[in-house]
This record gives structure tokens, sequence and C-alpha cells, in this order.
């Protein structure tokens, strides 16, 4: 056990240990860069061929990670890409980078850990460190992905293969806060496998914070994610609230803000949007369900922030409602369908369900989002706009929801007949306005 370990630990030291990360998407495709910028070689393995053959290109598909940050490891030999796991042969770590969505029930979807890990464990070798990065709860990473790594390929965790959870923290669009700076959170199957993986990301990341297990690594990220998920849930239930009251909540929270301790701004909107937030307190209620607890807190706030959408679909209605016309033939101009500024991120995005919900009331629905051009999820079939400002100024109502910064707001007021602002993008402008309806 310990000249594997002093092996491999070496191997990693001196950077001559081979890299592999599986599923190079949002969290994956930054991962490797980082890694092979600190100078391991790298291979991503995907089943999608159009990243892997971006990546071999040296094109990267993400905002976060300019093409020429690819193109220069790509043409140094220290990163390529493929489909086949039989890629993995030869590497001595691997990071695995998969979704893990909520089914149509609300139930956890681990078939893409249970993929990845069945597909690796042929090529699991004496000497290797594997971490799952993906976000799950806690268990997953030892009653998962440990027996099919042990059962297929009949070595031992921490006789032959070390095996870690680290769970990932990326926020994309974010400038300050990076793959390589974010402190990164590690926990082992047993001591000495944390102390390897640790070693590994040890080698590319700036700060290593070391947990006693896996598990403690599983729910502090579900900790994080359930904490930003419940003060949102709170926010959207006090706009319902001001609502009822006649007060500005935008008002109100800016002046809680003001206080210089005991308080943390959060803001409401249309509903949870990304990879993280809307899916990983459900896995954790989910898990705790199993074990005949329910989770309160998270089960309301997710009542609420699921209803978001609906109450969004309510304010576009009293806009409409205002110039005397139904929401069935009233052309609705979205903008933003991205789930936060100046990304191109869709997932679990709420314009997805503020559309739905239109067009399930018989409205003629466009949207204008500068970075994406185009929607297909579901029934939707659309393109953004060409011309922004003349379609604003057609629609009979303009419901902003996503502020991306781009947009010229005072002129999107001036032209628009009626504005529902979702993020409070109009700012002061928008306030006592007659032309607007605001969250």
């Amino acid at each position: 056990m310990q000249n594997t370990k002093d092996d491999l630990l070496k191997k990693l030291n001196d950077h001559t240990a081979r890299v592999g990360v599986v599923g190079i998407g949002y969290v994956g495709l930054p991962l490797a860069v980082v890694f092979a910028e600190a100078g391991f070689d790298v291979i991503g393995v995907d089943p999608e061929k159009e990243k892997v053959n971006a990546i071999n290109r040296g094109e990267s598909y993400i905002l976060d990670v300019d093409s020429a940050r690819v193109k220069a490891l790509v043409d140094a030999g220290k990163l390529k890409a493929s489909t086949d796991y039989a890629a993995l042969e030869n590497v001595d770590a691997v990071s695995i980078c998969v979704p893990t969505p909520l089914r149509k029930t609300g139930d956890p979807d681990l078939s893409y850990i249970a993929s990845a890990s069945k597909s690796l464990a042929p090529h699991l070798h004496p000497g290797m460190v594997i971490v799952l990065e993906s976000s799950t709860y806690p268990g997953t990473t030892r009653e998962m992905v440990l027996p099919e790594l042990e059962a297929v390929s009949g070595l031992k965790v921490c006789e032959d293969f070390f095996l870690a959870f680290s769970p990932e923290r990326v926020d994309p669009g974010r400038e300050d806060w990076t793959t390589i700076n974010t402190p990164k959170v590690i926990g082992g199957i047993t001591a000495d496998c944390g102390e390897v993986a640790a070693a590994w990301y040890g080698e590319a990341l700036e700060t290593i914070v070391p947990v006693s297990t896996c598990e403690v690594a599983e729910m502090a990220k579900l900790l994080e994610n359930t904490f930003r998920m419940i003060n949102i849930g709170l926010v959207n239930e006090l706009a319902i609230m001001c609502d009822r009251l006649k007060v500005d909540v935008w008002e109100v929270i800016d002046a809680a803000a003001t206080k210089p301790f005991g308080f943390m701004k959060f803001t409401p909107g249309p509903g949870l949007g990304g990879h993280c937030i809307p899916i990983d307190p459900l896995y954790l209620s989910w898990k705790l369900r199993s074990l005949n607890y329910n989770a309160r807190f998270i089960e309301l706030a997710s009542e609420i922030n699921t209803n978001m959408p609906r109450y969004t679909l309510s304010k576009i209605q009293d806009a409409l409602n205002i110039q005397q016309k139904a929401v069935n033939g009233s052309r609705v101009l979205i903008l933003g369908a991205a789930y936060k500024p100046d990304i191109d991120d869709l997932r679990e995005s709420p314009a997805l369900d503020v559309i739905h919900l239109l067009q399930e009331k018989g409205a003629d629905v466009a949207y204008h989002d500068p970075y994406i051009p185009h929607l297909d999820h579901d029934n939707i079939r659309l393109d953004s706009v060409n011309d922004l400002m003349a379609e604003v100024a057609a629609a009979d109502c303009v419901a902003i929801i996503t502020n991306h910064s781009a947009y010229d707001y005072p002129a999107i007021l001036a032209a628009a007949q009626m504005v529902v602002d979702t993020r409070n993008a109009l700012g002061k402008a928008g306030k006592d306005n007659p032309k607007v309806v605001r969250l």
C-alpha cells in the first residue's frame, strides 16, 4: 500500500502523472485547462463528439475559458479529448465531472455517475486516484461509485487505488473567483485517499481544504447551495408579501443591506436557475426522506421558488390588463433567457418556464438574448429576435427576466408599451412609472 501511495504521490509532485477528466462541460473543461496549465498531460473524455472535436481543434465552447488558452495547450500536446474511455487506460488521476440533474419526478438522476463509474472501472489500475466532483447526496461516493470500481476491477480502495470527493464550485461568468483560486474542499474514502487527492489538486489549485471523509465534502456542497436556495426563497416570499402590503421590496432589501453585520443581501427574481441551486438541495431532501425525515425548510423554499415563474406570469397579466388586453393573442417579448446575467448558460433557467406558461395561455412569445441565439427546449423552438428595439416597440409587453448588462434599459423603457421588471433592472426609473410593473 505504501509503495503504491508513495509512487503516485511522486508522480503527482513532479507532474509526470497523466490526468483524465470525465465530462468536459462547465466544470470539467476549466478544470482540465487548469491541470494542463500546471504542467500535467490531460485528456478529456466526453460522449459528445462536438465537444471532443472542438477541444482537439483548440476551440472552447465555454465563455469562462478562452479559446486561445485551449489552443495553446492542444498545440503543446498538454490537452486532448476523446469519446472513448479506453483513453484513460494509462492515466494516473481521473476527475469525474458529469451532470447530476433531477428527473421529472424530482428524484435525483445519478445515471451519469453510474455510467461514468461503469465505463471507467475496466480501465482502473493500481496506483490510480479518482475524484468525483458531481454534486450529489452524502454517501454517493462510498455507496455507489466505490462498489462499482472495486467489483469490476478487482482492486481494493486505499490498497490499489484511491477515491475521494471534491465538490465543484463553479459560478459561470465570474472573473474574481475561478477554478484556480476558489478554495477546494476534498474528502476521501480513507485518510490516505484524501491525502492523495489533496496532493494532486494542490499541484494546480491555490487553496485545498481537506475534510475527514467524502460524506463531509458531499454535505458541505449541499449546505452551500441549500443556504442560498432557502434565502432566495425567503426574499421571493418577501416580494409577494410586500406586493400585498404595497411596499417596495427592492427599497426594503437595499435598506436592510446597509446593516454592516448579521445580514446578507439576497434578491428576488422570476425563479431559480443554474446547475446547482435549484437541484442540489433537493438531493438532500430526497436522501433524508429515505431516512424518514422531512427537510421542511428545503421543501418550503422549493415550493416558493418553483412558483415564481407563475407569479411572474401574473405580473405580465397585470401589465396587459392595464392596457385592457388579454394574454391570449398578445405579443410578449422576453428579455434574457440565460439563468443569470452575462453568460450563455441556459440550465434550469426560469425564462423557459415563463415562456411555457405564456404559450399555454395563448401569448405570441418572442425572446432576445445576446448570448443565446436559439432556444430548443421541450416544445419551445425560438430564435432570438434580430432587431431588438423594433421588437421592444412592437410588443404589448416586455418582460425583463435576465438583466444582462448589455441592454440599454433607459432606451427599452422609452420604447416599450409596458415593461415587467423581475430583476429591478430599471432601478429608480421603474419605480412609480405607469409603464412598469415590478416584481
